[in-house]
């Protein structure tokens, strides 16, 4: 969960204007740096699996607690959080992935993990691509820190149970730095897991995923998400992290890795 938040932090400065230089800081003080959208619903999925919610009440709830986080909220689902009465969009947008990391944490199936994870994300964006984002990053943490598949493994797995082709980093680093940008989950998610596959660390995942550029906040927190399962992720960085937190957002990180102890 906070390997998700990590990286929407590093990632939020260099979302529309800075470009990442080698060796960036990875945290600056806010408002250059501080949590987004994509913080805000990862919480609220772990609110709701911690706290018997449906993942639409606590959504819609997080969301008008906050309204206006750096970066705003995609326009679709801004449009949800607006209603009384939220209705699902039909929306691809990698929203849908950015926040489901919880749920691969939180449960222990693998078929619970894909129901969850579709639960999740179709509460607001019901378009099939969304819904394949969301399984594909929630089923590799599940994997991953599960230890039921290697890192060497991941790109045919992926193929093979989403459809997924994974390209170079080579050549997601070369379109970033013409200027691309795009929110879909039929790109970030297989960027995101290229970001994972060609690091040596967790701060080096979020590196990657930041040198891309373009969505850097919401691709950053899926490669941390990921990067999270798979790799020791040094204290300090949590507590970077927690420090841009609110004090409702840090109550549930609490719970959230305290449900975590008592699972072990």
């Amino acid at each position: 969960m906070l390997g998700a938040i990590i990286g929407d932090i590093v990632g939020s400065r260099f979302e529309f204007d800075e470009i990442p230089t080698d060796n960036f800081e990875l945290f600056l003080d806010k408002p250059c740096c501080d949590y987004t959208d994509d913080s805000i619903m990862t919480v609220a999925v772990a609110d709701a699996i911690l706290n018997h919610r449906s993942y639409s009440e606590a959504l819609h709830d997080w969301g008008r607690r906050y309204p206006n986080p750096k970066g705003g909220y995609g326009n679709m689902f801004a449009e949800w959080l607006r209603s009384d009465e939220p209705k699902p969009h039909n929306s691809w947008g990698n929203g849908a992935a950015m926040r489901v990391s919880p749920v691969g944490w939180l449960f222990d199936d693998y078929h619970e993990v894909m129901d969850e994870a579709k639960k999740s994300a179709q509460c607001s964006h019901l378009h099939k691509e969304a819904i394949r984002g969301a399984q594909c990053v929630a089923t590799l943490i599940y994997w991953l820190r599960t230890c039921r598949i290697t890192k060497e493994e991941i790109e045919s797995a992926v193929k093979h149970n989403f459809g997924y082709v994974l390209p170079p980093l080579s050549d997601i680093m070369k379109i970033g730095a013409e200027g691309h940008f795009d929110s879909s989950c039929q790109e970030t998610v297989p960027w995101a897991i290229r970001c994972f596959l060609d690091s040596n660390s967790f701060e080096g995942a979020i590196r990657n995923a930041v040198m891309t550029r373009g969505d850097t906040d919401t691709k950053a927190a899926i490669t941390g998400s990921i990067a999270e399962a798979f790799y020791e992720v040094p204290d300090t960085l949590y507590e970077q992290a927690c420090s841009y937190l609110e004090p409702d957002m840090l109550d549930i990180v609490q719970q959230y890795y305290q449900r975590m102890q008592e699972d072990l």
